[in-house]
């Protein structure tokens, strides 16, 4: 999971997403990154987020089925302003290979620029 210094800097909407995702798929790794300000939103919002998420509920599931079970997880953020979720869904076994994740690519705007 995130440290303490990372966890007191976080906003109320990570901070739930946080807990939603421990509560749902009990991960023995979480990270939650809030990725808004590298898009166009005003300073302070919750609405981009990379997410890493190690669990055993994962073994034996394709990504496809990974990735639903985060966006189930991720559905009422939805609702109230998330506006997109960066995946990367491994098992222990996985993680334990790979440690780590690419960064996110920058925002090209609506338009594609």
């Amino acid at each position: 999971m995130n440290d303490s210094a990372t966890r007191a800097t976080r906003g109320p909407r990570q901070a739930a997403f946080e807990a939603a995702v421990e509560t749902a798929l009990a991960p023995s790794y979480l990270e939650v990154l809030n990725e808004s300000d590298r898009h166009g939103v005003p300073p302070g919002s919750e609405t981009h987020f990379r997410v890493t998420v190690v669990s055993e509920a994962f073994a034996g599931q394709r990504l496809v089925a990974r990735h639903r079970a985060v966006q189930k997880v991720a559905a009422p953020f939805f609702a109230e302003g998330l506006h997109a979720l960066a995946l990367h869904t491994f098992t222990p076994e996985e993680w334990g290979k790979r440690g780590t994740v690419t960064d996110s690519p920058n925002c090209r705007g609506g338009n594609g620029r």
